[in-house]
């Protein structure tokens, strides 16, 4: 790979006899007279290294490096100066500096030193793109699990608009996996390298969400004792997805509103706007359409967000998926905790193709990792699953004293995988805290 690199230096002698030598190793070189040009050509080019002097009409190299490396973090800097050692070289490496070099030294020393700068520099960028490779593909469209002819659709669909900066609305029930399919989505765009910033509208009061939204300053309300910069602001260059977009406050529908049509917003207390850019994922399980129409939601707001609408389907109108989904989560959930269930028996398959699944895929994934927790053996079994899970061949519920001590075991054995932590244990058994405590008294767990 052909290297670039940065000389900044006010001095044209200087900068050409440089440019010359280092051009006659193969480097590509771009130049610029003082600092304020050559941050802005560092953000114009991909520059692997810069000569940067140490005296600038506009600037000092030393300040100079951390400026550097907040454009481009992966770069190196060596600093020219034209007093054989700088006096504040300790300063210049702390700050990021990689080396530094005299002018008029013998012309052999400039070239070992950039070498190994583009060395140092070059595996910096390659760990940054395989690292974006890397997001790409563990939220990518392939980690999708799903053959049905609805849910097909709905990744056909994702991935042609994913190559876009098209605003996406993502509808359908609770637990379908929203989030998954904007994370793909995020991952198959050009903005895979930048942030993917996720929200959920429903969790928090109307002031909060404005603050964590687009930041505040400080002072312009209670509690607020320092800035903040907002979710919008960290996800500049990147994505952010606002779940349960249906829960937002009117004032706030007005407020993304602007943001959609001017990439512009004003944080909580400040009076001058801030600009971003950022592509939006919403997602929801109302009808925004209907919410409108009872005053809900803002009707020219819908149309922004629905500017491409996917439907991802129910669990139940995807029945064939569902044992796949099954194996998946057996599979994340044995590496997750060092089991090794192989599979499932058939009488377990049969409980989960009967089920109805309203809570969707969340509620499967539930189902399985509990369903682990608590095998005891190389496949799950009926005895695995919750209770409204488990009937005999003929269809009737199995004995009320047989419930109980199952019931008691699956409690027993789901506090002690969370450590007794009585939140974790009440979600994945899929009861109230109260209830568990309740039970935990009544069993003297």
């Amino acid at each position: 790979m052909k290297a670039n690199i940065l000389i900044i230096d006010d001095e044209n002698d200087i900068r050409n006899l440089l440019s010359r030598i280092i051009r006659l190793e193969g480097y590509e070189v771009f130049q610029a007279e003082n600092g304020t040009k050559g941050l802005k050509l560092l953000g114009q080019e991909k520059i692997h290294a810069i000569i940067c002097d140490v005296k600038l009409p506009d600037a000092n190299g030393v300040e100079m490096v951390p400026k550097i490396k907040s454009i481009s973090p992966q770069s190196e800097v060596i600093l020219l100066t034209a007093f054989g050692a700088i006096p504040d070289s300790v300063t210049a490496i702390k700050a990021g500096a990689f080396d530094y070099i005299t002018k008029g030294d013998d012309n052999n020393k400039i070239i070992p030193l950039l070498s190994r700068a583009v060395e140092k520099a070059l595996k910096q960028f390659e760990a940054k793109e395989l690292a974006a490779d890397s997001n790409s593909q563990r939220h990518s469209f392939t980690k999708i699990v799903g053959q049905s002819k609805p849910m097909q659709h709905a990744i056909e669909m994702a991935k042609k608009v994913a190559a876009t900066s098209t605003t996406v609305l993502l509808t359908g029930e609770t637990g379908t996996g929203k989030e998954v399919f904007a994370q793909a989505i995020h991952g198959a765009s050009q903005r895979n390298a930048k942030p993917f910033v996720a929200i959920n509208c429903s969790a928090l009061g109307k002031e909060l969400l404005e603050s964590e939204m687009f930041g505040h300053k400080t002072g312009s309300f209670t509690g607020a004792v320092k800035d903040k910069i907002g979710l919008f602001e960290e996800a500049n260059g990147g994505t952010i997805f606002l779940d349960e977009i249906g829960e937002m406050d009117l004032v706030l529908q007005a407020k993304l509103l602007r943001v959609l049509e001017t990439g512009a917003f004003m944080k909580v207390g400040e009076t001058k706007e801030t600009k971003v850019d950022v592509r939006i994922v919403a997602a929801t399980n109302r009808d925004l359409q209907q919410e409108s129409d009872k005053g809900n939601f803002r009707l020219d707001l819908y149309y922004r967000l629905s500017v491409f609408n996917i439907r991802l389907p129910s669990l139940a109108e995807r029945p064939g998926d569902i044992l796949l989904l099954a194996e998946h989560f057996i599979k994340m959930f044995c590496v997750k905790m060092s089991h090794s269930v192989l599979g499932m028996d058939e009488s377990f398959k049969k409980a989960l193709t009967n089920h109805p699944w309203k809570g969707n895929i969340r509620e499967l994934k539930n189902v399985i990792e509990r369903a682990v927790i608590l095998a005891s053996g190389p496949e799950l079994t009926l005895d695995c699953l919750p209770f409204d899970f488990q009937y005999t061949e003929s269809g009737n519920q199995i004995d009320l004293m047989k419930l109980a001590e199952i019931e008691k075991m699956h409690i027993r054995k789901v506090l002690a995988h969370t450590k007794g932590n009585k939140t974790k244990t009440a979600e994945l058994l899929g009861i109230g805290l109260a209830t568990l405590y309740r039970k935990i008294e009544e069993y003297s767990l």
